[in-house]
């Protein structure tokens, strides 16, 4: 029996999975995507538009931590059967997610427990972790710790993987399809959950600029698996004449330390940049500076230059 599903989230994902249950002939009632931040158009919210759904942009739904009650009710208008969650950085009350027949639904771009919150993708490249999965939860009122509806695990995080790689190529798609696939059996009557244990639990923040400067004392694999989670935002930096210069598309150049201090730029080329740091090299194939994003080849950086 269809559902008619609100939808709190955002971005190409959001998108999605809101057109993949619409064609799976569930009702949409409402779109709930946070305004746009002066880019471009938020995708979830023109397809809410050009499919005549209900849409709703608030930065948030609860004002000094309680819930605002005019937008309360106007959610609850909606009549929702079931709350979806594919891409939500709102904190919403439980006035919101518990209202619904069936509650809501949530994923997440992990294993759970492991890698709860906001940057989950960061850190388990961060933290070189061999294996990423996801993660499809009722949300509860802690951070990612509700019952599981499904979980799939298995994908191998490669050595060359970007927090952009991991999450598109790999668990957007395994994404997509788990959400579908919750709602359906919940829809059925069939979906059951399961409580997260607590053993292998972590909680990271998120990462802004302090979390992704690089600090030279570091060795290569931290360097590198810093460089790449924060790829492509919001980029790994150092500094270069006084100003952030942020790294792209790194990859081990040697593991052999070189004679020169970490950071010293050894060589310039259209095949990138490498610099020193602790246990090696590393190679990298763009740099953001203030002139914006630009190949390493044409960032003027030449070697004997150091970033610090």
């Amino acid at each position: 029996m269809p559902l008619k599903l609100a939808i709190f989230g955002q971005a190409p994902f959001g998108r999605d999975v809101t057109l993949r249950l619409a064609e799976a002939g569930h009702e949409i009632v409402g779109v709930h995507v946070p305004p746009d931040g002066g880019g471009r158009p938020d995708p979830l919210a023109v397809a809410a538009e050009e499919h005549g759904w209900s849409l709703f942009r608030y930065k948030g739904y609860r004002r000094k931590g309680i819930a605002i009650p005019e937008r309360v009710e106007e959610y609850l208008a909606l009549g929702a059967d079931l709350n979806v969650m594919p891409f939500t950085t709102v904190l919403l009350p439980p006035e919101i997610t518990d209202a619904p027949k069936h509650g809501s639904v949530c994923f997440h771009p992990s294993i759970l427990p492991a890698f709860r919150g906001g940057a989950a993708l960061s850190w388990q490249i961060f933290e070189g972790t061999a294996e990423s999965g996801i993660s499809i939860f009722q949300p509860d009122e802690g951070v990612d710790t509700g019952p599981l509806y499904l979980q799939t695990s298995g994908v191998p995080i490669e050595p060359t993987d970007t927090m952009a790689s991991l999450y598109f190529d790999k668990l957007y798609p395994m994404g997509v399809d788990g959400m579908v696939e919750v709602v359906d059996a919940i829809a059925a009557g069939t979906a059951t959950l399961t409580p997260q244990v607590e053993e292998g639990a972590s909680h990271q923040g998120l990462v802004d600029d302090d979390v992704a400067r690089i600090d030279l004392g570091w060795d290569l694999a931290k360097i590198e698996q810093r460089i790449r989670g924060c790829d492509p935002s919001p980029g790994a930096w150092l500094e270069h004449g006084g100003a952030p210069l942020r790294l792209f598309g790194s990859a081990v150049e040697s593991r052999s330390e070189t004679n020169e201090a970490p950071g010293t730029v050894l060589s310039v080329g259209d095949a990138g940049l490498v610099f020193a740091v602790r246990g090696g090299s590393l190679r990298i194939q763009k740099v953001r500076g203030e002139a914006g994003k630009v190949t390493a080849a044409e960032s003027g950086l030449s070697a004997g230059d150091v970033l610090a």
